[in-house]
């Protein structure tokens, strides 16, 4: 297998890829140990597929342009897009309820986009972003809790293109199932999609700081962070 985009992370300084955790995840710094040495175990499994600079100009179907094709060092550049507040989650300072809606995570990923780009995104949206979610209550008044559901967008490509702009989208969400309470997924435009489940909330968010470092990646690499290919 080539690596695509998740090769080029295992430069982390060359490609200043500490800046780009940061951003990614808020609280997060360099120096914050747990990170770092969960980053360092995704760049151990990821390092013998092979060299970054093969992986660089590894070429995939363009999401834009059919028949065309996009390289990992064109998608290094893009942004990623997730609740603004995931890193306030991170740190234990707000419920996972809390997050940002998926709606406003969508539109920031469309803003990004050129205008010729954004009608083709807004098509997806009910897809992609789902309803937007209502806190209901029962008829005496106490909540009834809704399945956490939240919104990512990376760079990428699954074994079909990706949305417009090329780029994944995922979700960290509940499943409702008391052996694996949370999971998290990852598509492409079409039915390609990822999973890994996880225990508990914890082990699903130090899941998806990996997700969003190692961004831009083919879906299949994930397989080298424990997900499964479904």
């Amino acid at each position: 297998m080539k690596l695509f985009g998740l090769s080029e992370k295992l430069l982390p300084l060359a490609r200043g890829a500490q800046k780009h955790q940061a951003l990614l995840v808020g609280h997060l710094t360099a120096t914050d140990r747990p990170f770092t040495e969960r980053f360092a175990g995704a760049q151990h499994l990821l390092a013998h597929h092979a060299d970054p600079v093969t992986a660089s100009h590894q070429a995939y179907a363009d999401a834009d342009h059919k028949d065309g094709h996009v390289t990992a060092r064109s998608l290094a550049k893009l942004p990623s897009f997730h609740a603004k507040n995931l890193g306030e989650l991170m740190a234990g300072k707000i419920t996972s309820e809390e997050l940002e809606p998926n709606a406003g995570i969508f539109d920031r990923y469309v803003a990004s986009l050129t205008a010729d780009r954004r009608a083709r995104a807004e098509a997806r949206r009910l897809v992609v972003a789902g309803k937007p979610v209502h806190h209901r209550k029962h008829h005496d008044a106490t909540a009834v809790h809704d399945l956490v559901h939240s919104l990512f967008l990376v760079p990428g490509a699954g074994p079909h293109p990706g949305l417009p702009g090329n780029y994944l989208y995922g979700s960290l969400y509940e499943t409702g199932h008391a052996a694996t309470p949370w999971a998290i997924n990852v598509h492409d435009s079409d039915d390609g999609a990822a999973v890994f489940e996880a225990s508990d909330l914890p082990a699903a968010l130090a899941k998806l700081e990996e997700v969003l470092a190692s961004a831009p990646f083919t879906m299949s690499e994930l397989v080298a962070l424990e997900f499964r290919m479904v």
